[in-house]
């Protein structure tokens, strides 16, 4: 008896979701993709052809619809207001359920590739497709998907993160990192700050953030006390939480919701990640 469709196609869902987020950044461009995948699959079905390997078929629709789409989202962001990030994506609780370790940082890395190269990092090097599937999906031979995949390969290299941070120093350094800003300790910000620590900031143009990457844990510390002198103690925690493979929580600043996600170099803070534009926080609001 055939497997039915709706029962594989719902088993599939998350790692395709998933992908389709990796690929593009957006939970809600990633469902939409996922959705068109839906529709392709049934029809396909319906016109009574026969798919050997459903995994491997919803794969390759789900990377091409993303490639259909990527291009497009590249002009967006060229003339997106102020910093640009991913929508950030809360992890599970268990550390051995994430399927891949992608982190933000490694996201943004992402970014600066072409979209074939993503999708042959991505396909090959993360969700474990074979190379001659990778280049049947993209379509390009097997010679130019290796060297896309290399090429993806030695460019994400450089952002890797050199630590592992266990999920409870993580957590321990995000509660941390909340307490001093929220109550304005400037020596305790200062301790866990990286020299060269950044803050980058989404709003979207939106909400209050900062357009520009701000460096150095000087610079930082004078903003974040400027913050705390201007609003008070207006920062209201919600959770502790793994965003895109970082440590970070979830809060409410001046009564707007927010994701902070902290990479951690050794000991200290190397950078900040604030997303607040609204646009990307629905699948927060669900979480």
């Amino acid at each position: 008896m055939r497997p039915d469709p709706a029962t594989t196609f719902e088993t599939e869902r998350p790692r395709l979701l998933r992908l389709a987020y990796r690929m593009l950044g957006a939970h809600a461009e990633a469902e939409d993709v996922v959705q068109d995948a839906y529709l392709r699959w049934h029809r396909t079905l319906d016109a009574g052809e026969e798919i050997a390997s459903p995994p491997a078929w919803l794969t390759r629709a789900v990377s091409r619809l993303c490639l259909d789409r990527m291009k497009s989202a590249r002009s967006r962001r060229e003339t997106y207001p102020g910093t640009w990030l991913p929508e950030p994506l809360i992890e599970a609780e268990d550390d051995a359920l994430r399927p891949d370790n992608l982190t933000l940082s490694l996201m943004l890395a992402l970014e600066r590739l072409s979209p074939l190269e993503r999708a042959a990092f991505l396909l090959h090097d993360v969700f474990g497709q074979p190379l001659d599937d990778v280049a049947d999906t993209i379509g390009r031979s097997l010679a130019a998907t290796r060297q896309l995949a290399s090429r993806a390969r030695a460019h994400v290299r450089l952002d890797q993160p050199r630590y592992e941070v266990p999920r409870e120093i993580g957590e321990e350094i995000a509660r941390a990192f909340f307490a001093a800003c929220s109550t304005g300790d400037a020596t305790a910000l200062a301790a866990m700050l990286a020299e060269g620590a950044t803050l980058h900031s989404d709003g979207g143009g939106k909400v209050l953030s900062y357009p520009n990457v701000i460096e150095g844990a000087p610079n930082l510390v004078r903003l974040f006390m400027g913050l705390h002198r201007k609003f008070g103690n207006a920062m209201q925690f919600i959770e502790v939480t793994v965003i895109d493979g970082l440590p970070g929580f979830v809060a409410r600043f001046d009564g707007q919701l927010q994701t902070t996600a902290l990479e951690i170099a050794g000991d200290r803070i190397a950078a900040i990640y604030v997303t607040r534009n609204p646009d990307k926080l629905g699948s927060v609001l669900r979480h």
